[in-house]
């Protein structure tokens, strides 16, 4: 379809990612195969379902795999909150990452609109 190093979505949630395994170094060790697990799996997702639909050969497989790192979106989204009121981040970091969150979701519906528009 395209090469997902075009997309600015995609830089934005590989940034987001590496940032997201920053913050989650300093989780309990106890919560290893537990919230760190699934925070650091939901925000790879976001990128990781970009990267794969671009190498879909449809239109409709590249929105399909968008609409999948937007719900990814929404996990991670969920994933930050959790951390922060278990006091696994603070709120300043909680909230620079959400914002960030908010920011890709928007630009994939975007893109989501776009890629569905055209025939």
């Amino acid at each position: 379809m395209q090469d997902y190093h075009n997309l600015k979505v995609w830089e934005k949630a590989h940034h987001l990612a590496l940032d997201i395994y920053r913050a989650s170094n300093g989780f309990p060790k106890n919560e290893l195969y537990g919230i760190t697990s699934q925070l650091r799996r939901a925000c790879v997702s976001v990128s990781a379902n970009i990267v794969e639909g671009c190498g879909r050969r449809t239109r409709a497989d590249f929105k399909r795999f968008l609409t999948i790192s937007l719900g990814s979106t929404n996990e991670t989204e969920y994933f930050l909150l959790l951390s922060k009121d278990l006091g696994f981040v603070s709120p300043e970091v909680h909230e620079e990452l959400s914002l960030r969150v908010i920011e890709i979701r928007k630009m994939l519906l975007s893109l989501i609109d776009r890629v569905g528009a055209k025939p």
